[in-house]
C-alpha cells in the first residue's frame, strides 16, 4: 500500500477521546495515507486522565499506558500548548486539514440552583479536582479551612472529592500528588465529610471500585445511617437484575453491620476523621453564618426523600440541617463553547448527527466532527469513549473522499512552523517523554517514605516549567 499522504486530519483535544479517535483513523484501511495531528491546549497530553482523575486511582491512571502505546507507535503527531480559538482558528485549521475533530471534553461544573450556592465556602467539585490534579490554569492554593464539609452528589466525582478531603495527606505521597496540594491537604483541619445523595442506596451512580476505595483510607471511619437504607419494588428489581447494583448494596449493608459491631465494641477506638454517606436527602439551601461568618457557609439544609415504588423519589416535607463550613457540588460536568463552532448552551455540547457537527441550519458542516463528552455530554466511563469515537470516525472516513479538502492552496507551511512563527511554544510527544521522565526523577529524589515505598512522581504544575522541560531536550529518559 502506498504511504503517500492523501489527506490530513486534525484532532483538537488530546484526552482519551482524542487519542482513541486518532488511533481508529491511523488503524483504518487507508490510515497510512492520512496524516493525523493531535492538538491540546496544555503542554502535556491525556486530558481527563491527567487533570480529572484522583491521584490515588492507580488502575484508572493505568489507562495512560494504553494511550502511550498508541502514541509511541508513531503516525500521530502531538502538538501541545496550543489554544484553539486563540493560537489558531477553525478557518486556519481548514487551510491545513481536510477534516477537524473536536474532542475537548467537559471541564466546567454543572449548575446547582439553590439558595446560598454563591456563599463563600461553596465550591464546584470540578474546580477542586483541577486544583488537586495540578491543572496549570488553576491557582496553587485552596481554602481548606473547614472542619465539617458537605459534598452534594452520588457519582464517582463526589466520592473522589470526599475521599481526597477526608484522607490524610501522608497517605497520598505514593501518588503523583503535586507538592502544593500535599501541603494544603496536610494543613486541613477537617474532621467530618458528609456525602449527600438524593436517592437511595440502590440508585447511586458511582461504581463498585470507587465505593470500595473509601474503605482503604487510613484512620477514616465510614459512617452510615440506618434510616437511609430504604428499598422499594424498583430497588429490589435493580438489585436482582444488575450485578453492579447488587455489589454496591451488599457492600454498603455489610459496612452498616460492621459499623454496628464497632459501636458495640468497648475496645474500639474511633478514627480521627469520619466520612458520612447519606442517602434520600436533597439539598434545598446552603445556610449563611452570622457575625464573623456572615456571607460564609455555615450549614446545609436538606429535605428528606422517600422512594415511590419505582426507584424514584419524592419529598416528604421533613427538613434536616447539618453544620458545615464548606460545600462542594458534584452534580456533573458541563461543556464549554468553542470559537466558531455551533454550541448547545442548554446541554453543554456541540450539536451533531452521529458525530457530524451541525450548523445553524441543521445541516452537517463539511469536514467538522465531534467526539467524547463535548459530543454526548459528560456521561459514561472512559471506556465508553471508544465506541463514541468509532461512530464519529466512521462518518469521517465515509465522508473523506467527498470533502472539499484543504482550503490553503499553493505551497503549504507546516502548522507547527506557523504556530512557532507566532511565538507559540509548541510541545511535542518527545517533549512529553522528557516531562514524564522529569516528574519521575522528582519523585525518586523525594526519598524513601516512612512505609518504605517511594513516590511514583511529583507532578509539575506550572505551565512555564512544563513547557521549559518539554522543549529543553536536556532531561534523560529513565
Amino acid at each position: 500500500m502506498s504511504t503517500d499522504i492523501t489527506h490530513r486530519v486534525a484532532v483538537v483535544g488530546a484526552g482519551p477521546a482524542g487519542v482513541y479517535a486518532a488511533d481508529i483513523i491511523a488503524r483504518s484501511e487507508h490510515g497510512e495515507q492520512i496524516a493525523i495531528d493531535l492538538f491540546d491546549r496544555y503542554p502535556a497530553p491525556f486530558g481527563l486522565i491527567r487533570y480529572g482523575v484522583a491521584p490515588d486511582h492507580p488502575r484508572i491512571k493505568g489507562i495512560i499506558k494504553a494511550l502511550h502505546k498508541v502514541m509511541d507507535r508513531g503516525g500521530i503527531r502531538f502538538i501541545g500548548n496550543v489554544d484553539f480559538g486563540t493560537d489558531i482558528t477553525l478557518a486556519e485549521l481548514q487551510e491545513h486539514y481536510d477534516a477537524v475533530i473536536f474532542s475537548t471534553g467537559a471541564i466546567d461544573d454543572a449548575a446547582l440552583n439553590i439558595e446560598g450556592i454563591d456563599l463563600e465556602g461553596s465550591f464546584g467539585a470540578a474546580d477542586f479536582v483541577s486544583w488537586y490534579d495540578g491543572h496549570p490554569d488553576y491557582p496553587r492554593e485552596w481554602p481548606l479551612e473547614a472542619k465539617e464539609i458537605a459534598v452534594i452528589g452520588n457519582g464517582n466525582v463526589a466520592l473522589d472529592v470526599a475521599r481526597v478531603l477526608s484522607k490524610h495527606a501522608d497517605d497520598l505521597l505514593t501518588t503523583e500528588i503535586p507538592d502544593n496540594v500535599y501541603q494544603g491537604l496536610k494543613a486541613s483541619p477537617v474532621t467530618d465529610v458528609h456525602v449527600f445523595g438524593r436517592r437511595g442506596p440502590a440508585q447511586v451512580k458511582f461504581t463498585p471500585l470507587e465505593l470500595r476505595e473509601l474503605a482503604h483510607s487510613h484512620d477514616v471511619d465510614i459512617v452510615l445511617h440506618p434510616e437511609d437504607f430504604e428499598f422499594d419494588a424498583g430497588s429490589d428489581e435493580a438489585i436482582k437484575s444488575n450485578n453492579q447494583v447488587k455489589t454496591m448494596v451488599n457492600t454498603l449493608t455489610n459496612w452498616l453491620v460492621e459499623q454496628e459491631e464497632r459501636e458495640e465494641d468497648p475496645e474500639h477506638r474511633p478514627a480521627s476523621r469520619r466520612l458520612h454517606l447519606h442517602f434520600l436527602q436533597s439539598p434545598v439551601e446552603i445556610l449563611a453564618g452570622e457575625g464573623d461568618r456572615a456571607g460564609k457557609v455555615d450549614g446545609i439544609r436538606l429535605e428528606r426523600q422517600e422512594l415511590d415504588g419505582t426507584g424514584n423519589v419524592r419529598g416528604t416535607g421533613e427538613f434536616l440541617e447539618y453544620p458545615v463550613q464548606a460545600v462542594y457540588r458534584a452534580v456533573g460536568y458541563f461543556g464549554s463553547p468553542l470559537a466558531d463552532i455551533p454550541f448547545d448552551a442548554d446541554r453543554g455540547v456541540i450539536p451533531h448527527e452521529a458525530g457530524r457537527v451541525l450548523g445553524e441550519d441543521g445541516q452537517p458542516l463539511p469536514g467538522v466532527y465531534a467526539t467524547g463528552w463535548i459530543k454526548r455530554g459528560p456521561v459514561g466511563l472512559i471506556g465508553h469513549t471508544k465506541g463514541d469515537a468509532l461512530e464519529t470516525v466512521g462518518c469521517l472516513l465515509e465522508d473523506l473522499p467527498a470533502l472539499p479538502g484543504r482550503t490553503g492552496g499553493g505551497e503549504e507551511v507546516d502548522v507547527v512552523e506557523l504556530l512557532e512563527s507566532r511565538g507559540v511554544e509548541v510541545t511535542s510527544w518527545d517533549g512529553w517523554l522528557r516531562l514524564d521522565d522529569h516528574e519521575r526523577t522528582l519523585g525518586a529524589e523525594y526519598g524513601e517514605l516512612p512505609d518504605g515505598s517511594a513516590r511514583e512522581r511529583v507532578k509539575v504544575v506550572e505551565r512555564a516549567e512544563m513547557v521549559g522541560v518539554s522543549r529543553s531536550g536536556s532531561a534523560v529518559r529513565v
